[in-house]
């Protein structure tokens, strides 16, 4: 079923060679994926880190920066959308398994109230948390994208290990710094695909030092 799973995840073709891999099927660096733009040099190390791997398949072409902010743009204006995946990252085939779901979502107001005690609080954006095996980006974005926002649309992109619960393992710091670059890095793609202003207060360079 993990197998199925992967090769649909990729869009590729029933075509295969006789290893049994579609004739399409690609693995490429980690700034390769999502579509090309959203995941940057420093985001890519760091999936070294989460994953163990620096080559992944490549992501499905609706995985990309560009339909994703769409799809919130459409949202926004209170348009039928699909689904609130932005991307997802898998280890190649023959590899040890490991996915990753990149998650878009439309708050309405500013975060609030304490996080989860697994979570360490950044200072970038409205909020960033993160843990070992997941990050969250709180955003706000002012755009003439967002058709229903004339103040600011708060924004959420959540990076998260697609796994059963378990306690992590390795250096939960560099996890938890790994984890929060990635969610980094799409959001400021993100940010730049929706015009938010000021590239709606993120930084150019990840924060990971605690709030």
């Amino acid at each position: 079923m993990a197998a199925s799973l992967l090769l649909g995840a990729t869009g590729c073709s029933g075509d295969e060679h006789k290893d049994g891999l579609p004739k399409d099927y690609k693995v490429v660096a980690g700034t390769e994926l999502c579509g090309g733009d959203a995941i940057s040099a420093d985001a890519s190390r760091a999936l070294k880190v989460i994953t163990g791997s620096s080559r992944f398949e490549a992501s499905s072409m609706s995985y990309t920066v560009g339909r994703a902010a769409a799809d919130l743009a459409a949202e926004s204006s209170g348009s039928a959308v699909g689904s609130e995946d932005a991307c997802r990252i898998f280890t190649p085939i023959g590899t040890p398994s490991f996915q990753l779901r990149i998650r878009w979502a439309l708050e309405d107001a500013a975060p609030t109230g304490t996080s989860a005690p697994k979570f360490t609080v950044l200072k970038m954006g409205e909020r960033t948390v993160t843990a070992a095996d997941s990050a969250i980006v709180f955003f706000k974005c002012r755009s003439d994208k967002l058709l229903d926002s004339p103040e600011a649309a708060h924004v959420v992109i959540e990076v998260q290990h697609w796994a059963m619960p378990r306690e992590p393992e390795g250096n939960i710091k560099a996890l938890k710094n790994a984890y929060a670059t990635v969610a980094h890095s799409f959001s400021l793609a993100m940010a730049k695909e929706l015009r938010c202003d000021k590239n709606g207060g993120l930084p150019t360079k990840p924060v990971l030092e605690p709030a």
